[in-house]
């Protein structure tokens, strides 16, 4: 990173002392990294959001008062400028759903090597979440299992008797097929350039164009409807071979 670069502020939310500490430590000073609070509970998180206006927020779950899940479900319903980094010991189902649906643009366990905490950070802070393949793997699992996108189960249970979610029209080109599985698959514009050889600039269209084709606001919503018609809808490429 540039000397110049400015730093990315990070807010710490976590109602353990012990790990806010640590998470201090790890990430503070790191890579151009800069913690500017904590907070210990998710009502102080969205005081200190709204005070401080962090970057990205690093978001436990388990706390009181507000959990991790309603703290970013409120931040994200003020509009709220800071990425929410979730970073739980609960690696469920529910809890992953959840948290991706109330907002958080990244789903991390507390014993991630600090290199991928980190990373995961200076990803929020760009706008491109990246997806570690276990969650790409349990969200594919998910979305053949329950309607994702139209609200959580209240149980791991419920997950196993929700009906298969209904495919969308085969709207989509051939070259943003092709831009949505690379989003899917945590890639960033950048990488999806040089995979498809693009520029930069043409891969934002193409993702803008697929944000409103398929009625999603952000990349980890079109992730989840991505990994939907990968399990229910034909590929476009599949009708170009066709044709």
């Amino acid at each position: 990173m540039s000397e110049n670069a400015p730093s990315v502020a990070v807010l710490i939310a976590d109602d353990e002392r012990l790990m806010r500490s640590g998470l201090r430590l790890m990430i503070d000073g790191a890579e151009g990294i800069s913690v500017s609070g904590e907070a210990t509970n998710g009502a102080e998180a969205i005081d200190q959001a709204q005070r401080l206006d962090p970057d990205v927020i690093l978001m436990d779950l388990r706390m009181p008062i507000v959990d991790g899940i309603e703290a970013t479900r409120r931040l994200t319903e003020s509009g709220a400028r800071a990425a929410v980094v979730v970073l739980t010991a609960f690696d469920t189902d529910t809890f992953l759903v959840e948290a991706l649906r109330a907002g958080a643009v990244s789903f991390l366990l507390k014993d991630s090597p600090p290199k991928d905490v980190v990373r995961a950070v200076h990803d929020a802070a760009a706008g491109e979440p990246r997806f570690s393949s276990t969650v790409l793997q349990r969200l594919v699992r998910l979305t053949t299992q329950t309607t994702v996108l139209d609200g959580p189960p209240d149980s791991d249970e419920e997950l196993k008797d929700s009906s298969p979610i209904p495919t969308v029209p085969e709207i989509l080109t051939v070259r943003e097929w092709e831009v949505a599985g690379l989003v899917a698959q945590g890639l960033t514009n950048s990488e999806i350039a040089d995979a498809l050889f693009l520029s930069v600039p043409t891969v934002k269209t193409h993702v803008t164009h697929l944000f409103e084709k398929l009625l999603v606001t952000n990349r980890v919503q079109l992730a989840l409807k991505v990994l939907e018609l990968q399990k229910g809808h034909s590929d476009p490429r599949d009708r170009s071979r066709t044709n």
